[in-house]
């Protein structure tokens, strides 16, 4: 449902004449509720007696506020009588007058999510948070604090953002430059508007009304991100001499779809200088870079900059999926056959809190050990053949893991990406419920994100070891087991031709790939990650752990596999 609010600049003590206004707007509009932008308070230097008698009016109800109203720290310390309040009253200073904190998400009752961040940036402390709650100076660990938040309807900061101006047509009235928050602009509060992407972005300057065009954001892949749109206003003081505007009213629906068309005049993010050179997207030479442990040794193999011819690709002794490489994490390896191994994923998407009845994340790699781009490019022959029946026979013995273990309440996603130019195949192989994927919700999700990104159309077709298919190709399989299926299965993975076992349903996707795009080696995890609810592990570099960690899981999921693991049996 919509709701309206209201959001005036810097009150400056002016109470009384403030909320009468708002009073009487309020009684024609119906504002859900209103927010005081700046300092509330008159500066403490400035007091009057005046000031004193409304503060002690303000404290006992005597001034009226006829819809629920937040306010939060500007650039001056709150009154000693209000922090005394807020100690002992919970945010609430008087009936329909609440504190937001310097550093909070608030929900209000309309379902709209407030961010703030008060005070200005104290350089002083170079990390962590500020301890005190109710002094105007926030740090640089407070901002990064509320990237936690994910995302906001609003946005409320004391200062302006860097560069915001940048890419604006908008201009300052004259003689403002000077005047305006620019000069107290923070790199922090631009990077936190970055990754919230609020719908509206609140600040205040004492002598300046600045409405910047709407903009769009750039998404963690690079991407414009037009679904997301930030409107930047910034208010000017009740009692500025300019006679700035300092009210601002508009109508928000917290549940609203992003709009079908960007409104006119919208820019990009006045936050990403897109004057650099396109950054290029993760690569597989970047993803091998997970299994080694000497980071040094990882860039030997990159083309410079200046060279003139491009450098080979890695051979077996430098790629980080070969067992020759003697850099090769080898405390995640699970598991080791003919022809391919298991190994747990560096950086994993799922955690072991992800899926309560596994006590590991069981994000999975199957990998050949073969060292080749593609499948249908391992040689022999009968390797070949071997190789993809083996890799199957793995995926089923994971999918048998998980029937009992779970209780037929996970299926699991395994998806590969297959370039001529790669370096190393592989499968990554990721639990999933199982009631998603009967409800059609992973398939659907795959489909959606690869049309957003404009890329082919995905067919439902089998292809085997990929050897028909012309040209590259992204490859998924989602697997659900039957309903009511027998926990007591064992795994094993009985040879139907192509090694794999069927116990449940399953459905397999391939996406074509071609020149004329680029293809985010990404794709399949950042589908994952969105479905499930794990934005924030999008990237496996945000989800390192210690090797101590990782040879925790990787012991947890062995214990769990050797019931289900034919290598063990072979050998």
């Amino acid at each position: 449902m919509a709701s309206k609010i209201i959001v005036t600049g810097s009150v400056h003590g002016h109470y009384k004449e403030v909320f009468g206004k708002i009073s009487k707007l309020h009684a024609k509009n119906a504002f859900s509720l209103a927010i005081v932008l700046g300092d509330l308070f008159p500066e403490p230097t400035e007091e009057s007696s005046k000031d004193e008698d409304d503060l002690m009016s303000l404290l006992n109800g005597e001034i009226a506020i006829t819809l629920p109203t937040y306010f939060t720290l500007g650039k001056h310390p709150l009154p000693q009588q209000i922090v005394d309040k807020l100690e002992s009253s919970d945010d609430e200073i008087c009936p329909n007058l609440y504190f937001l904190g310097k550093r909070s998400t608030t929900k209000t009752s309309e379902g709209i999510r407030i961010v703030t961040l008060g005070g200005s940036l104290d350089t002083e402390i170079t990390a962590g948070l500020s301890k005190d709650k109710h002094l105007p100076f926030h740090t640089e660990g407070d901002a990064k604090s509320l990237h936690g938040a994910n995302n906001a309807d609003l946005l409320v900061t004391s200062n302006w953002p860097t560069s915001i101006r940048s890419r604006s047509s908008v201009k300052l009235p004259e003689g403002a430059e000077e005047k305006s928050s620019l000069a107290e602009a923070e790199q922090c509060i631009a990077d936190l508007c970055s990754a919230l992407k609020p719908r509206y972005h609140f600040s205040t300057s004492d002598s300046v009304f600045y409405e910047r065009e709407p903009f769009f954001h750039v998404s963690n892949e690079g991407r414009p991100d037009t679904s997301s749109i930030t409107r930047f206003i910034s208010l000017a003081a009740y009692d500025n001499p300019a006679k700035q505007k300092w009210l601002y009213a508009f109508t928000i629906d917290p549940n609203a779809a992003p709009p079908l068309e960007m409104p006119s005049g919208t820019t990009a993010t006045p936050f990403t200088d897109t004057s650099r050179k396109r950054q290029r997207l993760p690569d597989q030479e970047q993803s091998y870079s997970r299994f080694n442990h000497d980071h040094g040794h990882q860039n030997h193999h990159r083309p410079n900059k200046r060279a003139r011819h491009k450098a080979p690709p890695p051979g077996p002794q430098e790629c980080f999926f070969c067992l020759s490489n003697p850099n090769l994490a080898t405390h995640l390896i699970a598991s080791i056959a003919e022809d391919a191994y298991v190994t747990t994923a560096k950086g994993p998407l799922s955690t072991p809190g992800t899926y309560p009845s596994l006590s590991f994340p069981a994000h999975m790699l199957i990998i050949p050990l073969s060292h080749s781009p593609t499948l249908s490019s391992i040689t022999p022959p009968e390797t070949k053949i071997s190789t993809y029946k083996e890799m199957q026979r793995y995926r089923n013995a994971l999918h048998s893991l998980l029937i009992p273990t779970s209780k037929g309440a996970l299926g699991a996603v395994t998806w590969e990406v297959s370039r001529a130019e790669g370096i190393h195949i592989h499968w990554q192989f990721l639990p999933v419920p199982a009631d998603l994927i009967k409800k059609g919700l992973v398939e659907a999700a795959f489909k959606v994100e690869a049309e957003n990104e404009k890329y082919p159309t995905f067919k439902a077709k089998a292809i085997g070891d990929g050897t028909a298919e012309k040209g590259d190709y992204f490859r998924v399989w989602i697997w659900r087991p039957w309903e009511g299926a027998d926990s007591t299965l064992d795994g094993g993975g009985a040879d139907d031709g192509d090694g794999e076992e069927k116990k449940g349903e399953e459905k397999e996707l391939v996406l074509p790939l071609s020149a004329e795009f680029r293809f985010d080696l990404q794709f399949g995890r950042r589908v994952m990650a969105k479905l499930l609810g794990l934005e924030g592990r999008m990237h496996w570099k945000d989800c390192t752990q210690s090797d101590a960690e990782e040879k925790k899981d990787a012991e947890a999921f062995k214990d769990a596999f050797k019931k289900f693991d034919f290598s063990l049996e072979e050998n």
